[in-house]
């Protein structure tokens, strides 16, 4: 199955690719090798602020971790031109906004690891990381990036 039939069939539509906030770009590629800047969780097209074991639950985070990961791939649809391009999702690094006594930012960044795994299959499986936070920019409550291979 294609991976546009797979979106498709989860109901996805992929946005564009959003200007940088700073002095970076969305993403650099160097050989078969795609290095996808951190993307903020957005809701609403806002950033979607809060600080788990403060304001926001695990099951929240899973949703805004998703979110991210649907704006991660609309990126990498503008990187690469086609995402059926896609080898392998290499690494996924993933920055939870948390308070000092809150331990599940790894269930929080499911919520992109999983749906990564839905869309690309056994291509989706990827090495991660999932780091604690004392704040993102803009007072988001995740921001994740993403390592991709191409062929």
């Amino acid at each position: 199955m294609s991976v546009y039939d797979k979106l498709e069939e989860l109901g996805i539509t992929l946005p564009p690719v959003a200007a940088p906030a700073a002095a970076y770009v969305p993403f650099v590629r160097t050989g078969n090798l795609v290095y996808l800047s951190g993307h903020i969780a957005k809701k609403d097209g806002k950033p979607w602020v809060g600080q788990f074991g403060r304001n926001m639950t695990t099951d929240e985070g899973k949703a805004a971790a998703r979110a991210v990961a649907i704006d991660l791939m609309g990126t990498l649809h503008a990187a690469v031109g086609d995402l059926n391009k896609v080898r392998r999702i290499v690494k996924v690094m993933s920055l939870v906004n948390s308070t000092g006594d809150f331990t599940e930012q790894h269930l929080v960044t499911n919520g992109a690891s999983e749906l990564l795994g839905q869309v690309f299959g056994d291509k989706g499986q990827h090495a991660r990381s999932a780091f604690g936070v004392a704040q993102i920019p803009l007072g988001a409550c995740v921001e994740i990036e993403l390592v991709v291979e191409v062929g």
